[in-house]
């Protein structure tokens, strides 16, 4: 199968979906693919996201607040002008998903109702109950123009010709053409023994990024979300207890029912996610079980799809306190882009978590990753209309891949990433990591995975950083040090390097920016 595009746009969740409406709204006549393994709506972590989405909406809060929280849980690696932008343009993408029809939460008198999650200033989350992901997935899904072409199937291949893209690779079998390919799939958590992740958020779209030529950026940062329900069957989709039930008064405790968070930090449960990650962490290596008491709450009425998950697993919110883990939620790290979602592959975009746009920093605040696919996926639509859409040359030949699973090998990458990319980090553990990693190197390529590449690519990050910031926390270097205020970076060919933290696009990408090598 060939067909040519004008763009493909990889990945139908929020950020997918808001680059096509931008996109198509600005030039509706383009040929557009969207390329998804499930139907728009249910596809990749969106539908999963319960809390909501931050947006500085309510009369006491301001963008310039926003901006403050965002910076202040980002520990010193937010891109301020990458921020300024999420902040600003948030309201008004808002605006427009509730002109699609978004159906979120209202007072009595038809504003928006808002709640507050840990280290925001101000009550600031919209939200839509407890399925507010799935709600904007709906919302976006039902609007997306009819002249889209929906196509199903895996990223397998990023096609390159000389320096630039030319098209793609689906299902190891078949190539489409397109002069620009916009990449919004996703993130890694299924390379981790306990995630919140749906299946297939294995970090595919970075390992193909990488080998196509594009720099990735900041991959040791690795989200924890500190309330997963604990005690499933399947560890690798924990079911997630959002942060707004701490936000509305849920209390951690232990076993003996002492409310334990005041010890690790002042701010107690609303603490920075990493920051109640680590401390659970922390309490569970004391010996102590790790509960969340939201017994004093509404939980059936006002956390609706949080009440089934419990009951499914056979708790009753209402009646006892809720065995809790940290799980990985996140990636704050991901392909290097400029404020308008450009890589350094001439047609290449990334918008959404497989990017790093610097919103983030070390440790992504609450509630601010479905903004910036709204955002960011707004901002790589506008941008394409201005770019030349005329095909760089024919597709290249490449090799057909067979897909196939094994269980067993992707079993043992999860567990190797675990102990060695976890909460606790060391130098020992990240090299022992490594090793392991290239034990199963043949046994991965061989089903056509890219789990080798990403899972490496991450614990080499993590050993390049020899400090502790934000989401990456070693017990070999305890303390956050100035030396290594930057961004790590890895460019294909070279070793980690690490990136100035101030620098412009057109600087980012240059070979003679001083850095500092492994």
């Amino acid at each position: 199968m060939s067909d040519r595009f004008d763009v493909l746009v990889i990945g139908a969740g929020v950020a997918g979906m808001s680059v096509v409406h931008s996109l198509l709204h600005s030039a509706p006549s383009l040929k557009v693919g969207l390329v998804t393994l499930q139907v728009p709506g249910q596809a990749g972590a969106t539908p999963w996201a319960q809390g909501g989405v931050a947006v500085a909406w309510g009369e006491d809060d301001s963008p310039a607040l926003h901006t403050q929280d965002t910076l202040a849980a980002g520990a010193g690696l937010c891109r301020p002008e990458a921020v300024d932008v999420l902040t600003s343009e948030g309201p008004q993408r808002i605006q427009e998903l509730l002109d699609m029809g978004a159906r979120f939460d209202t007072r009595s008198d038809g504003t928006l109702e808002l709640t507050r999650e840990a280290a925001h200033q101000r009550r600031r989350v919209v939200h839509a109950g407890d399925a507010s992901g799935r709600e904007m997935a709906r919302a976006l899904a039902r609007a997306l123009p009819a002249s889209v072409r929906l196509i199903y199937g895996q990223l397998t291949s990023i096609l390159t010709q000389g320096s630039r893209v030319v098209g793609v690779q689906l299902d190891g079998q078949h190539s489409l053409a397109a002069p620009q390919v916009v990449l919004a799939s996703g993130g890694v958590g299924q390379l981790f023994a306990a995630t919140t992740n749906p299946a297939g958020a294995e970090g595919q779209g970075l390992a193909l990024a990488f080998e196509a030529g594009a720099h990735l950026r900041d991959l040791e940062f690795v989200q924890f979300h500190p309330t997963a329900l604990a005690g499933g069957a399947n560890a690798s989709n924990l079911p997630l207890l959002t942060e707004a039930l701490r936000g509305e008064g849920a209390r951690l405790i232990d076993e003996t029912g002492t409310a334990f968070m005041a010890q690790y930090h002042p701010a107690a449960e609303l603490a920075p996610r990493d920051v109640v990650a680590f401390a659970l962490w922390q309490h569970r290596q004391r010996g102590h079980q790790t509960l969340l008491d939201a017994r004093a709450l509404p939980v059936a009425e006002r956390f609706a799809q949080v009440h089934a998950l419990c009951v499914t697993a056979g708790f009753d919110p209402a009646r006892q306190p809720l065995p809790v883990t940290p799980a990985v939620h996140y990636h704050m790290g991901g392909v290097a882009v400029d404020l308008w979602g450009r890589t350094n592959v001439p047609g290449l975009w990334a918008c959404g978590e497989v990017s790093s746009t610097g919103v983030h920093g070390a440790n992504r605040l609450a509630s601010n990753s479905l903004l910036e696919g709204l955002v960011f996926g707004y901002r790589v639509g506008q941008a394409l209309t201005g770019v030349d859409f005329r095909q760089a040359g024919c597709l290249p030949a490449v090799p057909q891949l067979e897909l196939r699973q094994d269980p067993l090998a992707m079993a043992r990458v999860r567990e190797i990433l675990w102990s060695g990319l976890g909460l606790a980090r060391s130098q020992q553990g990240m090299e022992k990591g490594l090793a392991a990693l290239e034990r199963l190197r043949a046994r991965l390529s061989a089903c056509g995975s890219t789990a080798h590449t990403v899972a490496s690519l991450m614990l080499s990050s993590g050993l390049f950083r020899q400090e502790s910031r934000g989401a990456h926390r070693r017990l070999d270097y305890t303390q956050t040090s100035p030396h290594w205020a930057g961004h790590t970076l890895l460019v294909p060919g070279q070793a980690v390097r690490m990136q100035p933290l101030q620098t412009t696009f057109a600087q980012e990408f240059r070979e003679d920016v001083v850095r500092t090598s492994v």
